[in-house]
């Protein structure tokens, strides 16, 4: 395999396509002499093959707002690989919502979904609707709008969507209504994140963040540290960086910021429950503001305009929003203010100059593959419960995400380990991942 070669081809078939062509490079940088050991992959085009999504769905989602005006949208649906099970992948409703960006988060999602052990295939979907300042009602209507166009082709063993960014349980609860009353069945398996009354699996909303923290648990303790007493700046107020923030308060850790497109907030003495609790009030407002933090809470909370979480001192740096969100400058801002290790929370969250900063730099720092995995991990569980119509404890799922996450972190430690004893736990995300996948497409012939 040639990585330029390669490279050179998806850019001519693929132009503008910049998100989905960095994951592609990260991925392909990583694997190539693991690769080039394995000539029956080279033989069955194993890596052309991969790149290309199985297939595309994108439709029109038009909608009326609360004005009785007709808004249109593009929904999409990325099937990027089922060789080893059903697509499983979030959809995203945001303004920046594009192919590229899905393809993107679809390629990640095949190797995330390969390292939780369980058998699902790797698939995204979204669409450009801004949740940003919508009522209730407009985000009902746009939900069903979209299912409408979606239905058919999902299914518990087809494909199963998720929540990301911009959807939660709400949007959630909305597009199953709509997907049980054109399906005229209640087949719960459809969708995971779904309420806890009718199919969702206690502990999925917290379960991204929580897994993250549990994998950088592992990764501390490794590194012979412990998370008690360390300070943690985080990005985003969502359901992520929510459930980061309600495990790394119970493991002894202290939040000292949170931040959003606004600017940040800077919490000296840490991060409370009830300040916590109010991330979620945060997020349903539509409102999109961190500054709502500071406002509610003036005497614990200081609001900054215009700047990042890591621009806060801190010794642990987790982001948890956007793709790229953690650039070169930040890294270095980071660094120049004694952070020691960064693990992505959020899929892509840091550019690829920032990866190369923390790692040349002594960083520890681990990839959104790995780390953020708990979050699909504990959908395939939501899956299982599904499908045998059960429904376990909060310690029965817990137990089963420490575990997941061990074993990722495990599987990373195995592929990424170098001569020198070090741990590029980059290149041992994308390797254990990919040896699963490609070994099932092998298996399977050209199809």
């Amino acid at each position: 395999m040639n990585v330029q070669n390669i490279m050179t081809n998806l850019e001519a078939k693929h132009p503008g396509e910049n998100e989905f062509l960095q994951a592609v490079r990260e991925v392909l940088e990583s694997i190539e002499e693991v690769y080039n050991q394995h000539p029956e992959f080279e033989k069955a085009k194993i890596v052309e093959r991969m790149v290309e999504p199985d297939r595309v769905f994108t439709f029109r989602v038009a909608w009326v707002d609360d004005n009785g005006e007709v808004q249109t949208n593009l929904g999409y649906r990325v099937q990027f690989n089922g060789a080893i099970g059903p697509y499983k992948g979030g959809l995203r409703f945001h303004k920046a919502v594009n192919l590229s960006m899905l393809k993107f988060l679809g390629f990640e999602q095949t190797f995330k979904n390969a390292l939780t052990t369980l058998p699902m295939g790797g698939g995204k979907g979204g669409s450009d609707f801004d949740p940003v300042g919508k009522s209730d009602a407009e985000i009902m209507r746009f939900c069903q709008a979209f299912m409408w166009e979606l239905w058919q082709n999902i299914g518990p063993d087809t494909d199963v969507p998720a929540g990301d960014v911009g959807v939660g349980g709400r949007e959630i609860g909305y597009m199953y209504g709509m997907y049980k009353k054109l399906a005229r069945e209640y087949n719960t398996g459809v969708l995971t994140g779904k309420g806890s009354t009718w199919g969702g699996s206690i502990l999925r909303p917290e379960a991204t963040g929580f897994g993250a923290l549990y994998f950088t648990e592992h990764l501390l303790h490794k590194a012979g540290k412990d998370i008690k007493g360390l300070t943690i700046a985080l990005s985003g107020f969502g359901n992520v960086a929510w459930g980061a923030a309600t495990k790394a308060t119970e493991l002894g850790a202290k939040v000292v910021a949170i931040s959003g497109p606004d600017g940040v907030c800077e919490i000296p003495g840490g991060i409370t429950k009830e300040m916590i609790d109010y991330m979620l009030e945060m997020r349903a407002s539509n409102r999109n503001k961190v500054e709502d933090m500071a406002t509610k809470f003036p005497a614990a909370a200081k609001f900054t305009a215009g700047k990042k979480a890591w621009s806060v001192k801190c010794d642990i740096a987790l982001p948890c929003a956007f793709q790229n969100e953690l650039n070169e400058a930040d890294a270095k801002e980071l660094i120049a203010n004694g952070t020691w290790c960064c693990c992505e929370v959020s899929n892509m969250g840091c550019t690829p100059e920032a990866i190369h900063t923390f790692q040349t730099n002594g960083i520890l720092f681990a990839p959104g593959k790995a780390v953020n995995a708990g979050g699909v991990a504990t959908s395939g569980l939501e899956m299982t419960q599904n499908a045998a119509h059960i429904s376990w404890s909060a310690k029965e799922v817990d137990d089963k995400l420490h575990f997941i996450m061990e074993s990722i972190h495990e599987a990373c430690v195995k592929y990424g380990t170098q001569a020198d004893g070090k741990i590029d736990y980059v290149k041992g995300a994308n390797i254990a991942g990919f040896m699963k996948v490609a070994q099932a497409m092998l298996e399977q012939g050209v199809c």
